[in-house]
């Protein structure tokens, strides 16, 4: 058997540890290449938008490069660490360390080459379903044919290739340094009781609540200016978290006797404090990585709703015509014709929209029944006011303050009376980006001279919306942006420049939680081999299958879900304090998202959980 071959076997028969290594990293190699078979594709070349999307998706590759070779090299080193014992028992065999060192860099490119090929192979055979996907969420109007990736191919391979051969050249000097007793002994070097430091438990419990509370309560642009500090601040006490508190819990729950003795518990706490210590590591890293995941898809998610809703909280008709121009006729005219030829059935309803000066600012004061002709027409309640009563209407939609300031201001009438408002009214009936007020039509009559007069014109198809996005397109080619709206053109404008954003981030989530999957799954399986004789030496004692498989799931949970929970709680958090930042309610966006991730890592649980117990029983 030459040395080649003597590599090769042994990646053979660490088959088990290897498969999430060869996994996660095949995964990745596919993903990247995704992204390259995008960047390079002949449809993405030429104007501004395909230009955007292919830096997008370069940038998006090259992000992804970047964490993997940390992933990879992490991959790496938890999967030595496992293997001490092996390599000290072919050092006392004969073996050199440098021959170890060229046998861990053989394993170590057969896996990253079989890896690169296999991710090139599955991206080629996936790659039609992933562009027709892309169609859809990117909004490309020509079709994404399926294309020979030739250079796609060619710089994938060679990326990878040369990831990996560093990291194989990187990684063989980790056991240059060990020693023989070392290496036999590998895990098994006693490190004694964790214990858990007082301070550190306190500081991390304060960084941690402080971190929190300042995310939760700071509004507006100040949650931009607290981000960077909260960042570090929660970073630390993760830390901590993991380190000193747990293990600070798990001892106090050791010494109270009426848990620790309560059936099977003795064996969970036994060695869990020093799990959670020895683990503290890849726990905060985990619950980093799967934090960033969750922010950047929840926030990406959140920011699209936020985009649209807006859109239709401020224009709650389906097309809309305001402005201050000689040529208002014609252009009526114009629009009128322009849904006439598209079939379009519509209703509409025209008013001037007279802003007046209040205060320090000029806000928009509109009449009952001009009010009640645009509630009227998008199917909303009309309002009663009575003579003398002025009545504030807040738009559905952000609250950036502006209703607590009118509140606050007068109107004053030619009399010299004044209308002090004293109602709030939640509706969309006029396109306002502010609140403003309503008063009756007699006080109407009564107002001072206004500041600024527009024309605005309304319309609410009731037939033939198929024709709308037509209509649009010749509407917005032949009047000023800014004075014509269709809600549904412009939610397409805004997904056709966010679609690329929102499938790069995607795509980034999903490689960064799958990693944090991966770094548990590492830190289970290395620990397999004192867990088999630990429960082999218990079941000689009595302890059945039913015990066994209940004492290994739940400290499998434990370890499992530790760092995912402190992520979900910390990616709530974060996406709470968006929802701060934009004064917009994303709780159902954050539940969606945290849901999906937390049933996802449900699921791997229960399948690692599976085979896990299953190697434990198989042993004793």
């Amino acid at each position: 058997m030459t040395f080649r071959q003597f590599a090769f076997n042994n990646v053979i028969r660490n088959k088990r540890l290897y498969a999430a290594y060869f996994l996660s990293s095949l995964f990745t190699v596919m993903v990247f290449f995704t992204f390259s078979i995008f960047a390079n594709h002949p449809v993405l070349s030429g104007d501004d938008m395909s230009s955007s999307v292919t830096n997008g998706m370069n940038a998006a590759a090259g992000i992804i490069y970047v964490f993997s070779f940390f992933f990879v090299l992490y991959s790496m080193s938890s999967f030595l660490q496992s293997r001490k014992k092996e390599f000290g028992l072919l050092v006392m065999q004969g073996m050199s360390m440098k021959q170890i060192r060229l046998m861990v860099f053989l394993e170590n490119m057969f896996i990253g080459f079989l890896a690169t090929l296999g991710g090139i192979l599955l991206g080629v055979v996936f790659a039609k379903a992933i562009l027709l996907l892309a169609e859809n969420v990117l909004i490309i109007e020509r079709a994404l044919s399926f294309y020979f990736p030739t250079k796609a191919i060619m710089i994938t391979f060679v990326s990878f290739i040369i990831l990996f051969f560093f990291i194989s050249l990187f990684v063989t000097y980790v056991l240059r340094s060990k020693k023989l007793i070392e290496l036999i002994k590998g895990n098994k070097i006693s490190k004694g009781e964790p214990r858990a430091n007082l301070f550190l438990t306190l500081l991390a419990v304060l960084l941690l609540a402080a971190g929190y509370a300042v995310a939760l309560l700071v509004e507006g642009t100040m949650v931009v200016a607290a981000m960077v500090p909260v960042i570090i601040v929660v970073c630390i006490g993760t830390y901590l978290l993991f380190t000193q508190l747990s293990v600070f819990i798990i001892r106090r729950l050791k010494k109270n006797e009426r848990v620790f003795w309560f059936k099977t518990n003795m064996l969970l706490f036994s060695d869990l404090a020093f799990r959670m210590k020895d683990n503290a590591r890849t726990f905060f890293m985990v619950s980093m990585v799967s934090t960033v995941a969750f922010c950047a898809i929840g926030s990406l998610f959140g920011f699209q709703t936020f985009l649209t809703s807006s859109i239709k909280a401020t224009n709650s008709t389906t097309f809309s015509y305001k402005t201050s121009e000689e040529n208002e006729e014609q252009n009526v005219a114009f629009i009128n014709q322009t849904l006439k030829e598209e079939k379009i059935e519509t209703k509409s309803e025209y008013t001037d929209l007279r802003y007046y000066p209040i205060g320090q600012d000029t806000f928009l004061i509109t009449r009952e029944s001009d009010f009640n002709r645009f509630a009227a027409l998008i199917g909303e309640e009309t309002t009663d006011i009575k003579e003398g009563q002025v009545m504030v209407v807040e738009f559905e939609g952000t609250n950036f303050g502006q209703t607590t300031e009118l509140l606050n201001e007068t109107i004053t009438l030619t009399s010299g009376a004044t209308l002090k408002p004293k109602e709030v009214l939640h509706s969309k009936a006029l396109p306002a980006t502010d609140s403003y007020y309503i008063v009756s039509d007699q006080d109407y009559q009564k107002l001072l001279e206004p500041e600024d007069e527009q024309s605005y014109y309304a319309w609410q198809a009731t037939d033939g919306e198929k024709g709308v996005m037509a209509a649009s397109e010749k509407l917005y080619e032949k009047l000023p942006r800014y004075e014509i709206m269709s809600v549904e053109y412009e939610i397409y404008e805004i997904m056709k420049g966010y679609g690329p954003i929102l499938f790069v981030g995607l795509f980034i989530g999903i490689v960064f939680f799958v990693s944090a999957g991966s770094f548990l799954y590492f830190r289970l399986y290395m620990d397999l081999d004192e867990d088999k004789q630990k429960f082999k030496s218990i079941s000689k004692m009595g302890l059945t299958d039913k015990e066994l498989k209940k004492v290994v799931n739940r400290q499998t949970m434990i370890l499992f879900f530790a760092p995912i929970l402190v992520a979900l709680i910390h990616g709530a958090v974060a996406l709470t304090a968006l929802s701060n930042l934009f004064y917009f309610n994303l709780f159902e966006e954050s539940v969606i998202v945290l849901s999906v991730f937390l049933a996802i890592q449900v699921v791997y649980f229960f399948i690692v959980s599976f085979f896990y117990t299953k190697q434990i029983k198989a042993s004793n």
